[in-house]
């Protein structure tokens, strides 16, 4: 039952037809966990706060660093050096008093996992290491919980809704996690600021979606968007893999990733052009609009040409900024025997 000063706080959104007072009572019966205080947490958390989420749960070890007040936008000077996720309850509280927040100032583990993520109704994913993005999506699997997912890198950004209905996980896209040095977080690579927040009320959106049953989930997509050229693709996901019931332990592995610049390309283009493939994992539009040549094979359609692809020779994979040339590296390091390369920083 919503009282009148929730009629009131929520005013706008209900008036909306796809929302109404039974899609606000949703809400509010609702319990959304987010994983991760940080960059996408925040703009997540602050709008699910917002939107009247009944309960909500913030589980981050980590306290607040100066470097993260560019982009954490939920704190200020003044929080620097606190716990990120009782710092986050108690803006939240300020924000909406209607509401419940947990906070959890402890590390997600395989211990851990299960009895926390059980308590919530919808999972949401804004972790910035494998581990964690590995472990959440098999607890989730196996508990059936549905998961809103994102992350960033440098100007790029994807959001998924995974598990949804028995729907494509994780794994369904990335089966194995890489190992440590093979993808910088943003302490090495960078990411501009507002990136995490465009990104993350994606995320709080899909959340509000999931929740009142209304509009278009992003269940067996995944969206990836460019805050440098405003490009926003979406690709399908089919189901691949299963997870086991159990959790398992998270084996990553040893193989790295195998990066090269372009000079070292035409390098090996001038000595031999025949021992290259090269292999523009870009779509159809933004190959045809600048490549530097090769054959044009998007991301997600790799997985039907893997049996077209030359194993006698450099398979170089590129891509506008070099994420998704090593990401189609990690999507087939269990599918293709061959020698492969990801282009180093892109095309541009």
């Amino acid at each position: 039952m919503l009282k009148r000063e929730e009629l009131q706080r929520y005013n706008r959104q209900i008036i909306l037809p796809e929302v109404g007072v039974e899609g606000q009572s949703l809400l509010k019966n609702a319990r959304v966990l987010m994983i991760g205080a940080g960059g996408l947490g925040c703009p997540v958390l602050q709008y699910l706060a917002a939107a009247g989420v009944g309960k909500i749960g913030i589980i981050d070890h980590d306290v607040i660093d100066m470097s993260n007040l560019h982009r954490q936008i939920l704190y200020n000077t003044a929080d620097v050096g606190k716990p990120k996720a009782t710092v986050a309850r108690q803006k939240l509280e300020a924000l909406n008093p209607h509401i419940d927040i947990q906070a959890y100032q402890e590390k997600l583990t395989t211990e851990n996992s299960e009895v926390i993520i059980n308590e919530y109704d919808v999972i949401v994913d804004g972790s910035d290491n494998f581990t964690t993005r590995y472990l959440v999506n098999d607890t989730c699997v196996s508990l059936g919980k549905p998961l809103v997912f994102g992350s960033i890198f440098k100007f790029e950004g994807h959001v998924a809704l995974f598990n949804y209905r028995n729907g494509p996980n994780y794994r369904d896209v990335f089966p194995d996690p890489p190992a440590d040095d093979e993808v910088p977080n943003c302490d090495e690579i960078g990411v501009i600021g507002v990136l995490p927040g465009i990104v993350g009320t994606y995320m709080a959106n899909e959340v509000i979606k999931l929740i009142c049953g209304i509009g278009e989930l992003l269940s067996g997509k995944l969206l990836t968007l460019n805050a440098l050229d405003n490009s926003v693709v979406i690709f399908s996901v089919a189901k691949q893999v299963s997870v086991p019931a159990e959790i398992p332990e998270i084996k990553k592995q040893e193989a790295t990733i195998n990066e090269v610049n372009i000079e070292v390309v035409n390098q090996w283009i001038a000595q031999d052009p025949n021992d290259i493939y090269l292999v523009d994992v870009r779509e159809d539009y933004e190959y045809e609009d600048y490549n530097i040549g090769g054959i044009n094979i998007p991301l997600y359609e790799l997985a039907d040409q893997v049996d077209n692809l030359p194993v006698d020779k450099k398979l170089v994979f590129c891509c506008q900024t070099g994420q998704r040339s090593r990401m189609a590296i990690q999507f087939l390091r269990s599918r293709y025997t061959g020698e492969m390369y990801s282009l180093k920083n892109g095309i541009f």
